[in-house]
């Protein structure tokens, strides 16, 4: 009957077999139920107020490449949860094939970042604030520290924001409007998931301080554990910040991230837990750690926690064993918490 109407309805522009074709478009898997988009631009060519920072190796090309290239991807075939994820490292494809899946869209961005190595050798002894001021300057493009000089249009902020507005013209299928504020100036920050490993999960967390966000992943990290700004008043509520390791981790071992989860009172909302002795949703808690083999490489054990990453571990199928993990981190309600436990004596080190 649909055929008859299709083929009637095409008058003379078709036969029946044409009419085929086009039922067997309007009901295939691609036409009903979207497609994974994934795009890239550079932002110097998003932004032409985008300047290089050559002083801190910040540039936007080297060896005649260009290694300010964005990455943007999202699968209309999944139903949309209405969050963004804003990724603060190098663009990892299976990371965002995984946030992707959970319905969330995903950017990275390029930004000054590389003041790292830098400037940790210009901390002074005893200095608590030294990179409170360099990840808040990196992130907002506002002056925060006399050690650089990030303007606006280099900030993570803005960069973030220019990105989505780019995409929003380029990809309006994609929907990336619905991450603008109302009046198109600047990013919904609250439908915003701020991620990162390492110094990215720190700076996630830096920023999440001083702005209100939908959720913050911290995935082996964050550092800055000798310094007073983790334990300042957040703009995001405690409850939204989720960390995940592996024990054989550096940062680990000497109790770092123990002490920042503490600082960020995350023992306030449960006790740390191991997946590898639980299940989903792990009480409802908001520090994981893992101590699954990764061949006693604590290299190794520093990336495992990172969606996706090569080096994660996998069970005998080739199925990673922290699925279950990384789902929880990005999609647990941020409303369903377990009850406080005094802060562990081994996380209180004074370093």
């Amino acid at each position: 009957m649909i055929t008859r109407a299709l083929t009637k309805l095409m008058g003379c522009y078709g036969s029946t077999m044409k009419a085929l074709l086009l039922l067997g478009f309007l009901f295939s898997p691609l036409h009903a139920e979207g497609k994974k988009f994934t795009l890239t631009a550079r932002a110097s060519e998003i932004d032409p107020r985008t300047k290089e920072h050559p002083e801190i190796d910040y540039v936007f090309t080297r060896n005649g490449k260009p290694v300010d290239t964005q990455l943007a991807s999202v699968d209309t075939r999944v139903k949309p949860s209405g969050y963004l994820v804003i990724w603060l490292m190098e663009p990892k494809q299976p990371l965002f094939d995984h946030i992707n899946s959970y319905g969330h869209h995903a950017i990275q961005v390029t930004y000054p970042r590389e003041w790292f190595a830098k400037m940790d050798k210009l901390r002074k002894e005893g200095d608590d604030d030294h990179f409170s001021g360099i990840r808040l300057e990196a992130s907002t493009g506002e002056d925060h520290t006399k050690l650089i000089n990030i303007p606006r249009p280099d900030g993570l902020m803005e960069r973030s924001y220019q990105f989505v507005k780019y995409l929003d013209a380029k990809h309006p299928d994609g929907s990336w409007k619905q991450f603008l504020s109302r009046d198109g100036k600047e990013l919904d920050w609250e439908k915003v998931i701020l991620c990162g490993a390492s110094h990215g999960s720190t700076t996630a967390a830096r920023l999440a301080k001083e702005i209100k966000v939908a959720r913050v992943v911290m995935l082996s990290g964050p550092r800055d554990q000798t310094e007073k700004w983790q334990s300042l008043r957040s703009s995001t509520p405690p409850e939204r910040f989720f960390g995940f390791t592996h024990t054989l981790d550096d940062g680990w071992k000497n109790h770092h991230y123990c002490r920042s989860w503490l600082m960020l009172d995350l023992h306030e909302f449960g006790p740390i837990v191991n997946v590898d002795e639980a299940r989903p949703p792990y009480g409802n808690t908001r520090r994981l750690i893992s101590s699954a083999d990764v061949g006693n490489d604590s290299k190794r054990a520093h990336g495992v926690s990172t969606p996706g990453s090569s080096n994660s571990p996998k069970d005998k199928n080739g199925v990673f064993l922290y699925e279950d993990v990384w789902k929880y981190l990005f999609t647990h309600p941020v409303n369903k918490t377990r009850d406080a436990v005094k802060p562990e004596e081994r996380c209180k080190g004074d370093f």
